[in-house]
């Protein structure tokens, strides 16, 4: 008869058939998946393509020239003056992007301000005060460069 030691054993054989097949029906569900993405890769690739051929086809110079002079009337186009277009760096900058001016950097003309409110700060700070340091905008100055200077910290430039 059949010993306890060969009915392990056939249960052991039994539960690594039936893992093993497991493993290779998940298996196989994964490659058919994966021939299933390959599937719509492909089709993605082959749909950006015929539009970019599309694109090609409807942005024929010869084509928008027919267009332009058929429609004419109705459109009013004009050519683009060369003065119109602008670089990216000639764009002002936003707001947000605006640097802040360095007090260390500050000219000249504004020494007497930042000194006088240094002085300020110093008897506050003798009274028991406590004072935060604020930056001292620059003092407004005469001069071409100057001015340039201004205008720059505040639209900037894209560099």
């Amino acid at each position: 008869m059949l010993k306890t030691f060969d009915l392990v054993l056939i249960g052991v054989m039994t539960a690594t058939a039936a893992v093993t097949y497991t493993i290779k029906h998940r298996a196989e569900l994964k490659l058919e998946e994966v021939h299933r993405l390959e599937a719509e890769i492909k089709l993605e690739k082959d749909t950006i393509d015929l539009l970019k051929a599309d694109w090609a086809l409807q942005s024929q110079p010869n084509r928008l020239e027919r267009l332009v002079k058929a429609y004419d009337d109705e459109l009013q186009l004009q050519p683009t003056e060369s003065t119109a277009l602008v670089h990216a760096k000639e764009l002002p900058m936003l707001k947000s992007e605006v640097p802040v001016p360095d007090v260390t950097e500050a000219k000249a003309s504004a020494k007497g301000a930042t000194v006088a409110s240094a002085k300020g700060a110093t008897v506050a700070g003798a009274k028991g005060a406590t004072a935060k340091a604020q930056p001292i905008p620059p003092a407004p100055h005469a001069g071409a460069e100057d001015d340039a200077d201004a205008d720059e910290i505040e639209t900037g430039s894209v560099e």
